[in-house]
């Protein structure tokens, strides 16, 4: 990091101005194009129009961007995999470096922009014209409407001034096309009550202890669309004959908790809610609502990390895009706000999405989904559950892409190493694996939830999201102790008993086998022996003691 001084005097600003400029490494944009979560939008099809006939954007129309800037000292995975740092630990050696702070905010008055820093966050929210921004950011920003949506685009590189350049990581928010979609699916009428469950049903499928409590832990939700009715929550776990959750709407970049109706997002935000706390009665249900953008996934994630109001001891993510649909600034910026978490002992679910080993692409080849992939989450695939009396009778891979009814996501990432909880595996030596665990996701064995009012049954892997943060709640409830990034323990040979090997079916590319496998990881749990894992040191930490020692 450039260690130059920052100057703020009229003249250097006006420097700043007319300073050489370079590329952001990782910034650059694509041409306009189809991608799952801009068809899950409703902005299909983007190709078919020339991108000549996007026109300028408002040039007087103000918006706010995210920066994010380097941190004292980087996270490191040791903090990660080893003790759990406390808040203070965090902010007194991984908060934004003040230096790098004091350069963006002197950039931002050069070009009549306002600016707020963040610092747990790493970031710094910076405000003006479009105008103005773009004069800042060396873009062009064009507005792109299709049927009612209209989208801010840009295309290429962001520019910085030189000596700014090496105090940012990511600039996010200047481009707000969606970046990702909900991964759930709508039973069809063929799904009846009969081979559907409610979420305690399943909790009792899979052996959740009946009458563990998860008093004082708090899922935090993260949303990019849609909103939940408190009479929907209170009539649903009434059904249930469980106390209603305290459920709270956080409001990040300007989200809104904005219920609209069944055929939505809401049936994603419901479905969260429902399974995380009906499977873990107890727990409150924090719910960060976020634009549908790269920039509100990562304040999303980010706010929730380092909420001091509602303190979250699990986050679950139920929303994703492939890999290769994200920008690498973004992708990394992202997979940090997850390791803020994992290092605080905040573990954090994601959903490994629901269109098979091509996730949807649709160019024949394997994608892996994002967040699902990043190395700081416990990705989660989906399975078919038959049962009967009580118990379970047949487990296979969630494939119902005949049916089209979606498939579980799984495969190899390209954007992260092999992490070295999977070195055992020998699948994963070219990427991380993906799933790590997995669960009931077909719709037609699926969830019966409440949404607007409507009785429905949902599956897809967003479903199972919320089912392992409600184990993870119990567990830490149970233990008296935040999990963290539990994959170490895991994915040891004890922990590996601990699950129920998938070993049939497939989602596309990838067959299910015994051990781990690109379709259901680990596999569904074993929970009672889950929680008696988690309870235990793991080699990480003891060698982390030993160190010190």
């Amino acid at each position: 990091m450039s260690t130059r001084a920052v100057r703020t005097t009229a003249s250097a600003l006006a420097d700043l101005r007319n300073e050489p400029r370079s590329p952001l490494p990782g910034s650059e944009k694509s041409a306009l194009a189809d991608t799952p979560a801009t068809v899950a939008a409703g902005i299909k099809p983007l190709r078919a129009t020339a991108v000549a006939k996007a026109k300028p954007a408002s040039s007087r129309k103000k918006i706010t961007v995210s920066v994010v800037v380097p941190r004292i000292k980087p996270v490191t995975q040791a903090a990660v995999v080893g003790k759990h740092l406390t808040r203070a630990q965090f902010k007194s050696s991984h908060a934004a470096a003040p230096s790098s702070v004091k350069a963006v905010q002197a950039f931002a008055k050069a070009f009549n922009l306002s600016s707020k820093a963040e610092p747990a966050h790493s970031t710094v929210h910076v405000t003006g014209t479009v105008k103005d921004m773009q004069e800042a950011f060396g873009v062009t920003l064009q507005e792109h409407t299709v049927g009612t949506k209209t989208l801010r685009i840009r295309q290429g590189a962001i520019y910085l001034p030189d000596s700014v350049l090496p105090h940012v990581q990511a600039v996010l928010g200047l481009d707000n096309r969606p970046q990702a979609k909900p991964h759930y699916r709508v039973g069809k009428a063929r799904a009846a009550a009969s081979t559907s469950f409610t979420p305690p049903q399943l909790a009792q499928l899979y052996g959740f202890p009946p009458s563990a409590k998860a008093t004082g832990q708090t899922i935090a939700l993260i949303e990019l669309g849609g909103g939940f009715r408190q009479a929907d929550i209170a009539a649903y776990f009434k059904s249930l004959g469980i106390a209603a959750p305290s459920v709270k709407a956080v409001l990040v970049d300007g989200g809104k908790n904005a219920p609209s109706n069944a055929n939505g997002a809401d049936g994603e935000v419901m479905l969260d809610i429902e399974v995380a706390a009906a499977v873990a009665p107890g727990a409150k249900i924090a719910v960060y609502f976020a634009p549908n953008t790269d920039q509100g996934f990562v304040d999303a994630i980010a706010t929730a990390a380092h909420d001091t109001t509602n303190k979250p001891t699990i986050i679950s993510i139920s929303w994703g895009g492939p890999e290769s649909s994200w920008t690498s600034q973004a992708l990394t910026a992202l997979d940090n706000a997850c390791k803020d978490a994992a290092a605080l002992g905040i573990t954090v679910t994601a959903a490994a999405g629901d269109d098979g080993s091509n996730d949807g692409v649709g160019d024949g080849k394997k994608h892996v989904d994002f967040p699902a992939s990043s190395p700081n989450v416990l990705a989660c695939g989906g399975t078919k559950l038959v049962a009967s009396n009580g118990a379970i009778t047949s487990e296979v891979v969630w494939n119902e892409t005949a049916n089209n009814e979606g498939a579980t996501g799984g495969g190899i990432s390209t954007a992260f190493p092999q992490p070295t909880w999977q070195k055992s595996v020998a699948a994963t030596k070219s990427g991380r694996g993906v799933p790590d665990v997995a669960g009931d996701a077909n719709p037609t064995t699926g969830y019966q939830v409440r949404v607007d009012g409507q009785n429905m049954v949902i599956g897809g892997t967003s479903a199972v999201a919320p089912l392992w943060a409600g184990l993870i709640a119990l567990s830490n409830a149970t233990n008296k102790n935040a999990a963290g990034l539990p994959q170490a323990k895991l994915y040891s040979t004890t922990g590996q008993k601990a699950f129920r090997d998938i070993t049939s079916g497939n989602n596309g590319a990838f067959k299910a086998a015994k051990g781990w496998d690109a379709c259901t990881g680990l596999g569904s749990p074993k929970a009672a022996s889950i929680i008696t894992l988690l309870a235990t040191k793991s080699s990480a930490k003891k060698k982390t003691s030993r160190a010190k020692a």
